[in-house]
């Protein structure tokens, strides 16, 4: 028994010393500083992502301009999606044409924001398969219901048109597999908006992770915290000037079960599960996609995830207050691996958001953007078990002079602007975007792992072989 206790004392020493090797040469490297860091702003290499036969077939000339389609105007797509676009618009010769909406007035709004911004007349479709019909556009920008996301991806990729779609991709496994075999099988570039992977200092810290220079990660902290208690409601007098004559109801519903006209499940479908599973697939999707970003795991091993709705009780079924733990690592060994655990409340600000992840070393704050040696292993704690402290180099991601697009306005995001670029200058080199459909399958997995949890009080796990989500071991349906 001695024996194994000093061979594993000498193992971990030595993973210490090759950790603190590493960490020297991840920070002295000059490569860093290159733009290697973050590959895969303006397209990855063609060698690491090889183009399918149908997407190199759909080569757009450099000289040909792109004609692109808003597939709902939403408030993200008028106050960010679209500025993003118009950033680059003239440099990448591409322009928005037209607008798809089932509800006459965000139709027509649309119109006349889109006029006022590109000078163009812009042409106006009552639903997709009208714009389609057209056959006027080369690639849309997709803006809709969460549940919706995935769904209209199909749409887009039956038509062969370049997708950029929000997050979630989906709120169902069901709408994730078709989502993902549709966009696979038509080649088309698509670029899921989760803009944290065209943002220079989470490529900084990916990288630095994947250097070995932090050491495993033992643990993350996740919280989105706000005080608002309009957030996603809209002002009762909005709800009352929507009738269902003005708009689709049941193209509105596509895939969920019919139930009668509810304007509140139109306008507010963030607050009303089966419509979107609130904070998960609106807040966590961005953070949780990290943690597989960093890690390289595809999705959690198991969730347990409980709320409720504790304060604003207006009759939404999305609960207003949620904790989640998530158990990650490899699925074939199960001794090694992580915890992340999730927090978001609307009902007190205090903490704002966070995403620190945690080694034996230190931590890497992504608020700060810091690496700090805080709660490291210290000499005090190190030398009764024979070991070497354990503190990381302290330094700034913002320090790293890492190459990445800029945006020419202000106003907007610099994440945003930049993931649209990447997915502008990828439609015509027909390469991987920064975040392709994989991404979007997924932070889907781990978004309905975590409502399962939350709406069954069962764990959650993943069936690798039918890709089904399962709840106490039965497959989790809405």
């Amino acid at each position: 028994m001695e024996l194994l206790r000093v061979r594993t004392l000498k193992k971990i020493i030595l993973n210490r010393n090759k950790m603190h090797s590493n960490r020297r040469k991840f920070i002295k490297d000059a490569s860093l500083l290159s733009a290697g860091v973050i590959s895969g702003i303006s397209g990855v290499s063609a060698a690491s992502s090889p183009m399918s036969a149908a997407s190199y077939r759909r080569i757009i000339g450099s000289n040909d301009r792109i004609n692109v389609g808003i597939v709902g105007f939403s408030s993200r797509a008028k106050g960010s999606l679209i500025p993003a676009f118009q950033n680059h618009a003239k440099n990448q010769n591409c322009q928005i044409i037209g607008v798809s909406d089932i509800w006459n007035k965000r139709r027509e709004d649309g119109k006349a924001f889109l006029e006022e911004k590109t000078g163009n007349k812009i042409k106006t479709w009552r639903n997709n398969e009208e714009m389609y019909d057209k056959n006027k556009i080369d690639a849309v920008i997709i803006s809709t219901a969460d549940f919706q996301h995935a769904l209209h991806t199909v749409e887009a990729a039956n038509a062969k048109k370049d997708v950029y779609v929000e997050k979630p991709f989906a709120e169902t496994m069901a709408d994730a597999r078709v989502g993902l075999k549709a966009a696979n099988d038509a080649g088309i570039v698509l670029q899921v908006g989760s803009q944290r992977r065209s943002g220079k200092n989470y490529h900084a810290a990916e990288k630095y992770i994947k250097s070995g220079a932090f050491g495993d990660v033992v643990m993350v902290e996740m919280t989105w915290n706000v005080n608002q208690p309009g957030r996603w409601r809209v002002y009762p007098n909005k709800v009352k000037d929507i009738k269902e004559s003005d708009t689709d109801w049941k193209r509105y519903l596509m895939n969920r079960p019919y139930e009668k006209w509810d304007p509140r499940k139109y306008l507010e479908y963030r607050l009303f599960w089966p419509f979107s599973s609130g904070i998960p697939g609106q807040w966590m999707a961005h953070q949780i996609d990290t943690v597989h970003w960093f890690s390289g795991l595809a999705h959690p091993r198991s969730v347990a995830a409980n709320g409720g709705i504790y304060l604003w009780k207006d009759g939404r079924t999305n609960f207003d207050t949620m904790t989640a733990v998530f158990d990650y690592g490899p699925l074939n060994d199960l001794s090694s691996g992580f915890q992340v655990v999730y927090s978001s409340r609307f009902t007190n600000s205090a903490g704002g958001t966070k995403e620190i992840y945690y080694s034996n070393g230190g931590e890497l704050n992504m608020k700060t953007n810091k690496v700090t040696p805080n709660g490291g292993l210290s000499e005090r704690h190190s030398k009764s078990m024979n070991m070497k402290p354990n503190q990381l180099d302290e330094f700034s991601l913002s320090d790293l002079k890492t190459k990445v697009v800029t945006s020419a306005n202000t106003g907007v995001d610099n994440m945003t602007s930049n993931h649209m670029l990447n997915w502008m200058e990828c439609i015509r080199s027909r390469e991987k975007t920064n975040a392709p459909v994989e991404v979007g399958y997924n932070h889907s997995i781990a978004n309905i792992m975590t409502t399962a949890s939350m709406r069954t009080g069962l764990k959650a796990t993943f069936d690798e072989k039918n890709q089904d989500v399962l709840a106490g071991g039965k497959v989790f349906k809405y």
